[in-house]
């Protein structure tokens, strides 16, 4: 074996998630709003199950626009699916109501950490057990929560509007899991918080993918981080989808690394320099 072989260990698992059976299929889907503002154009994409998908972009590219289509959210902001179709597992859900969409096991953590604020941490990971019957499996499924997040288990008696901006963010995925989802979408995990909390967040995320077989879709600005955890990832801009690839390929791709990362053939760019991509828009041509 080469050096070159052993140089990078496999950031997937044994199965390669990035090749396995689609879940979830987002095909040629268009998201209008108020009936006159075109947000989603034609955007199409596979969720292989047991993976971590990646949605990139920058602020207004359409990330939370697509995973609110799949998780049924769209109405409450006077949104709807025009055209195309949303699959999970081969059922159409593109009009289904979000509450269906949690008994599916398709669950949706939006983004800016929502909890609510006048309950504890421990209450408001047992809302997410809501729809379950069983006390004992819920018993159970809070202490692997605490198990994955053991701040949490440390301020759980706690008021949530209290705790801090990453302890609300672990909340909110905990609160997710309690619902025993198949499938979770991650909006903006990252968002606010210090890059120390940013990679323990997505290191817990990678660990309840890989021991609890969990999918994740997760829309997300960071492009250095979501790349190094994601098995497969698409590139949206301006409501498209511009680019796809193995998270490998998108973290070696010049473009990405131009465009995203700041990075080119000479070293660090500046943002000026960087942001005349919007005029470039290589991978287009």
């Amino acid at each position: 074996m080469t050096d070159a072989a052993i140089a990078e260990p496999p950031v997937s698992t044994p199965a390669d998630p990035a090749k396995g059976e689609p879940l979830l299929q987002v095909s040629n889907v268009e998201v209008i709003y108020n009936h006159v503002i075109l947000v989603l154009k034609g955007v199409s994409l596979t969720v292989p199950k047991g993976g971590i998908t990646a949605i990139l972009g920058g602020n207004g590219a359409g990330k939370t626009t697509t995973l609110k289509a799949i998780s049924g959210l769209l109405k409450s902001e006077r949104g709807e699916v025009t055209k195309g179709r949303i699959l999970y597992r081969g059922a159409d859900v593109a009009a289904q109501d979000p509450a269906e969409g949690v008994k599916r096991g398709l669950i949706q953590v939006m983004e800016g950490r929502h909890c609510f604020e006048h309950l504890t941490v421990e209450e408001n990971l047992l809302t997410g057990a809501y729809t379950r019957s069983n006390s004992a499996d819920v018993k159970r499924d809070l202490e692997m929560v605490y198990e994955y997040f053991p701040r949490l288990k440390e301020r759980r008696t706690s008021q949530a509007g209290y705790t801090s901006g990453g302890e609300q963010q672990m909340c909110a995925i905990g609160r997710a899991l309690m619902s025993r989802p198949e499938t979770v979408l991650l909006d903006e995990p990252s968002m606010g918080l210090a890059p120390q909390l940013v990679e323990q967040i997505f290191e817990i995320v990678k660990s309840v993918n890989e021991q609890e077989g969990v999918t994740f879709l997760l829309a997300e600005q960071n492009t250095n981080v979501a790349l190094r955890y994601a098995h497969y990832g698409y590139i949206l801009e301006n409501g498209r989808v511009v680019m796809d690839g193995e998270a490998k390929a998108l973290r070696e791709n010049q473009d990405v690394k131009e465009f995203y990362l700041g990075m080119s053939d000479q070293g660090r760019k500046s943002f000026r320099d960087v942001r005349s991509y919007r005029r470039r828009k290589r991978w287009l041509s």
